[in-house]
Parts: structure tokens; C-alpha cells; sequence
């Protein structure tokens, strides 16, 4: 029977050999969260198009899955941070961002998928189709900054700053038409399908945060004081 005491004497002696993996692995960890966001994605569409109860699950496990990460980034990093050099502590901030945006991501996803299952009938089919148009332009976002983030390429995370306009335009269209509409049969169903888009324009906003971090990890310049409107040139 060990001694007590002795395991945190074998950890602290591992602990300097086993910074460098412990940074490869909180990198790991990252791109698989994006993967799992573009999945909670998908999967979300597909709830709101068939009333899938996989589906539905799914979107669960994702946000559990998105929080797990999360938290065991957030855990690690300061460990795996420590003498390692200026490069390899931006990308190890960067997972810490990631995991905190893309668990955001799934937590609002998730709330979209909990408000369209509580209702007693599914939306409107014109709703159903603009929150569906958003979670695709989404669901690729987050496989864009996926490319980007392991290639360290900057046109996929570019691409990603330039489809936010997408979102908000197909967001805007959404609220204009339940603002402008004289239809008052189903005030209920019009507020849940507002309150959706809106997460899901919020969900993308994180995605573009991602974005605006790859442009600082790559490049080594911010991009959070750059005017919207610019960055989507």
C-alpha cells in the first residue's frame, strides 16, 4: 500500500516531462470541441426539421460532452502553461477561448432544442425554414474555424467573419416578418420562434469570437477592436 503522499510525489516528479503532451492534448481537446458544436449543429437542425428524438439526444450529449471540455481545459491549462514558450502559451490560451465559446455554443444550441420540444406543435413551416438556413450557415462556421484552427490558415476563419452577415440577415428577414405581421392566431409560437433565432444569431456571434482568435493566434494581431462591417470585407 503506497505511502501517504507518495502519488503526489510521483505526479510533481512526471509533471515538467509531461507539459509538452498536456499542451498537445488541450489542443486535441479544442478541435474536438468544434466538432462537437458543428455536430450539436446538425443535429439541432434536424430536430427542428423532423421532430427526431436521436436528434434531440444528441444535441444533450453535445452541450454535456462541450461542458466536460471545457471544464478539464480550464482545469489543465495552468499546469501546461507553465515554461512553456511564447507560441505555445498563445495557443494554449487560445483552447482556453474555445472551449469557452464553444460551450456556449452548445449551451444555446441545447436551448433551442429544449424551447422547439416543449412546444405542444411544431413552428411554422416558413420559421422552421429561416432557423434551419441559420443553423447551416452555423453548422459550417464552426467546420470552417475547425480547418482553420489545424491548418493555421486564415481564409477558412475569414470566411467564417463573412458568413455572420448571413445570420444576421436571414435573423433580421425573421423579425421583420413577425413585427410586421397582422397574424395574431399564434403570438405564443411567433415569441418562441423570435427567441430562437435569436440564439441561434447570438451562437454565431461565438462562432465569429473564434474567428477573431484564430486571426490572433495565426497572425498575432486582435481583431476585437475592428468595426463589424470591416471585418466582413
Amino acid at each position: 500500500m503506497p505511502k501517504p503522499g507518495s502519488r503526489k510525489a510521483s505526479a510533481r516528479k512526471k509533471q515538467p516531462h509531461s507539459v509538452h503532451s498536456n499542451g498537445n492534448e488541450l489542443t486535441e481537446l479544442a478541435v474536438r470541441a468544434c466538432l462537437i458544436a458543428s455536430d450539436a449543429a446538425s443535429n439541432t437542425k434536424e430536430f427542428l426539421a423532423n421532430s427526431s428524438r436521436l436528434a434531440f439526444l444528441a444535441v444533450r450529449d453535445c452541450e454535456k460532452e462541450l461542458d466536460r471540455i471545457e471544464q478539464q481545459i480550464d482545469e489543465q491549462l495552468p499546469a501546461a502553461i507553465t515554461d512553456v514558450g511564447e507560441l505555445e502559451a498563445r495557443e494554449l490560451l487560445a483552447c482556453l477561448r474555445f472551449s469557452t465559446d464553444l460551450e456556449r455554443i452548445g449551451d444555446l444550441l441545447w436551448g433551442v432544442a429544449q424551447r422547439a420540444h416543449s412546444l405542444e406543435t411544431q413552428l411554422p413551416q416558413v420559421d422552421v425554414r429561416q432557423l434551419i438556413e441559420i443553423l447551416d450557415v452555423l453548422a459550417n462556421m464552426l467546420q470552417q474555424i475547425r480547418v482553420s484552427f489545424v491548418e493555421r490558415a486564415l481564409d477558412p476563419a475569414g470566411s467564417v467573419l463573412r458568413a455572420d452577415r448571413e445570420i444576421d440577415q436571414i435573423y433580421k428577414s425573421l423579425f421583420r416578418r413577425h413585427v410586421q405581421s397582422d397574424s395574431r392566431s399564434e403570438p405564443k409560437y411567433g415569441a418562441d420562434a423570435l427567441l430562437m433565432a435569436q440564439a441561434l444569431e447570438r451562437a454565431g456571434d461565438h462562432a465569429t469570437n473564434l474567428a477573431e482568435e484564430l486571426f490572433r493566434l495565426i497572425e498575432g494581431r486582435s481583431l476585437r477592436h475592428t468595426p463589424k462591417r470591416q471585418l466582413r470585407d
